[in-house]
């Protein structure tokens, strides 16, 4: 059962991101506020929800809530400043664009560069513990595989569609047959035998 909230007193932003281990694309993130009352039983870490669930709670998600956003970096910027400086970057673009200031700030890991004043707490796992997080990632998620399907329309010899662009036998195997194409991150330094440094999100 996830939390609603951490506390009640300050207007709460949870914020998680998407596509941190993959070998292509970019990696991206969102921030969502929820109103007080807001519940949806199917609502859960994404990695936890099967696509067509995740679909329905983008819906929800984007329909109820107090504000959300979403927002990216492409993988050009990530090779320049790496991963995890690119994922902290993705969510302080999507705190930038909603609509009501949080006072607060959930995130999702064990790391964030603080965005402004505005105080935060990282929470291990917080996508299946924190509401505001849990529809953080469902967005993120949703948005970023629909983006990487259609990166799989001009290059369908990688397998996007399936894999959204993390090291599966297909893309690997298609990495050694064609190469690399200009969605790669050229910073993985991804050759045969290369394994995730992160998990799937």
């Amino acid at each position: 059962m996830l939390e609603p909230f951490y506390q009640t007193t300050l207007l709460e932003a949870g914020a998680d991101e998407a596509g941190r281990g993959c070998y292509a694309g970019p990696v991206f993130a969102a921030a969502v506020i929820l109103h007080k009352d807001f519940y949806h039983p199917l609502l859960n870490d994404s990695k936890q929800v099967p696509e067509k669930k995740r679909d329905l709670l983008r819906e929800v998600i984007e329909q109820s809530a107090l504000s959300w956003a979403v927002a990216s970096i492409d993988n050009e910027e990530i090779d320049r400043i790496n991963i995890l400086k690119a994922s902290f970057l993705s969510m302080h673009k999507a705190i930038d664009q909603l609509k009501k200031k949080p006072e607060l700030l959930l995130i999702d890991g064990n790391r964030f560069i603080a965005y402004k004043k505005i105080p935060h707490y990282c929470i291990i796992k917080g996508d299946g513990k924190y509401a505001s997080i849990a529809a953080a990632s469902i967005l993120a998620k949703t948005y970023r595989d629909a983006y990487m399907q259609k990166l799989h329309e001009e290059f369908p010899m990688y397998g996007w569609d399936k894999n959204k662009g993390y090291g599966t036998l297909v893309h690997r195997k298609a990495i050694e047959k064609y190469g690399l194409c200009k969605y790669h991150r050229k910073s993985y330094k991804i050759e045969p035998g290369f394994t995730e440094l992160f998990p799937q999100k």
